[in-house]
């Protein structure tokens, strides 16, 4: 199955090894108390602080561990508190934003998932992701993949899991004060390609199905299902929607009695239950109650819990597994510690850490992107990355504005603007103008929308929506 990260680490510190292997007494076969639960997160955040580098770092040459953040945050462990032998210059988060601030990073041929993984799990860590550093936006970088002829896809749609997961990264990782940074028009417009592409089984794949019967008839993954589930809630989707309940009900089908394991495309796993458990999370709905605990009392909860090394704290990809792996370990304790994909980072413990860190503003001189979408009124949506460099702390809206004529991605996202220069009140913008109420506005960052002027400031990392309305 395609997932948008690269899956493990090739080898494990070896005192990660020693520790995970320590099996001790497996949970009772019944509904996991809170107090199972709360063992399961301690050691299992024992276990993934274990996998940590001795640079500090989970991700980069060899690495691909970053999914432990959002897993960590989740059990109320913040990245910036995780530090090797405690060296707090090697703090976790710190050699992360390090990392993404790179220009080699990720790659020479990215592709959208690796932007929408960063977003995710560095809002776990506390890295306000659109101020990752002077010239790092990750959500502009996302904006860039946008579909300009399948509106509503990021990334080539037949990749369905990039749409998938640019849902769960620009609306589960909301601004530093909790405010949804992405318009509404653009957040419907990813939800209903979602639901597009639903399964007639209720259930989701990674590949597209929208529009072909046969795969629309096709059997669904426990995986993506889980990951769909998530990005539908996230966007703001209701756990009574009829998609969600197709979902649930999906789900529920491929339940194991005597496990509480979901029967999954390769066989009963824990990554596969760790996805499906955290789109439950996601939608608030308890994976322990109803329609989740079997006929022999036992819950995918029971399941994860069962496939832990105690008191290594490692998870088992399967049952009868003898070690532990990095990413089911990462799944699976983020699951059971009720997470959804990503989690706010919680309040660090270590003395003068801040629980965000973020690029305060421009750099005059270095080139950066910013996140822009333009809303004609009328179902027109373009979205897209606007490059440009700054001159000082601060820009303008018409400077970002004018720069998008050139160097958007996709380009097309504006194609012209009146006033064309000064710092007046946007009167046309690719090729509407205002009329009586119905009047160009603009929104940074999910605040309201008011009158789009040319000097409107425009901050680093700022998630700009330009509409046309009342």
């Amino acid at each position: 199955m395609i997932r948008p990260l690269s899956l493990r680490r090739p080898a494990l510190v070896a005192a990660a090894a020693l520790g995970a292997f320590t099996l001790g007494t497996l949970p009772a076969a019944a509904t996991s108390s809170p107090a199972q639960i709360t063992t399961s997160k301690t050691n299992g955040v024992a276990y993934l602080k274990s996998l940590q580098a001795a640079d500090g770092s989970y991700a980069g040459s060899g690495l691909s561990n970053e999914w432990a953040f959002s897993a960590l945050a989740a059990a109320g462990t913040a990245a910036v508190d995780v530090t090797p032998g405690g060296d707090t210059s090697k703090n976790a988060r710190s050699v992360y934003r390090n990392l993404l601030s790179t220009t080699a990073w990720p790659s020479s041929s990215p592709v959208v998932t690796d932007y929408e993984r960063a977003v995710l799990n560095a809002y776990a860590a506390g890295i306000d992701p659109a101020r990752v550093s002077a010239s790092r936006d990750l959500i502009a970088d996302i904006y860039g993949y946008w579909q300009t002829s399948e509106t509503g896809y990021f990334g080539p749609s037949a990749n369905f899991n990039g749409t998938v997961f640019a849902a769960l990264a620009l609306n589960g990782a909301k601004t530093q004060s909790g405010q949804a940074r992405i318009p509404g028009a653009l957040r419907d417009s990813v939800v209903a390609r979602i639901r597009a592409n639903q399964h007639n089984d209720g259930g989701w794949n990674y590949g597209k199905a929208e529009g072909n019967p046969s795969q629309l008839a096709a059997t669904s993954d426990i995986d993506m299902t889980g990951a769909a589930m998530a990005a539908l809630c996230t966007s703001g989707v209701p756990g009574t929607d009829s998609g969600i309940v197709r979902a649930k009900a999906f789900l529920k089908s491929k339940l194991v009695a005597n496990s509480g394991a979901f029967n999954a495309m390769f066989g009963v796993n824990t990554d596969s239950n760790g996805w499906a458990v955290s789109g439950l999370n996601a939608c608030g709905i308890n994976p322990q109650t109803g329609d989740f605990l079997t006929s022999a009392g036992k819950t995918p909860v029971d399941f994860l819990i069962a496939q832990q090394f105690n008191p290594g704290g490692g998870f088992r990809y399967q049952p009868g597994d003898a070690s532990p792996t990095a990413y089911s370990s990462i799944d699976a304790l983020r699951a059971v510690a009720g997470g959804g994909f990503t989690a706010a980072p919680p309040a660090p413990t270590t003395p003068g850490a801040p629980q965000w860190v973020g690029q305060g503003s421009f750099t005059s001189g270095t080139a950066t992107k910013l996140a822009l979408s333009v809303d004609d009124g009328a179902g027109g949506l373009k979205v897209c990355s606007v490059a440009l460099t700054p001159t000082g702390t601060t820009t303008t809206l018409g400077a970002v504005l004018d720069a998008a004529k050139s160097t958007a991605t996709p380009s097309g996202c504006v194609t012209d603007i009146t006033p064309a220069s000064g710092s007046g009140t946007v009167t046309t913008l690719n090729g509407k103008a205002n009329s009586g109420s119905n009047t160009w506005k603009a929104s940074i960052d999910g605040s309201a929308f008011a009158t789009a002027t040319r000097d409107t400031t425009i901050g680093v990392g700022d998630t700009i929506a330009v509409r046309w309305g009342a």
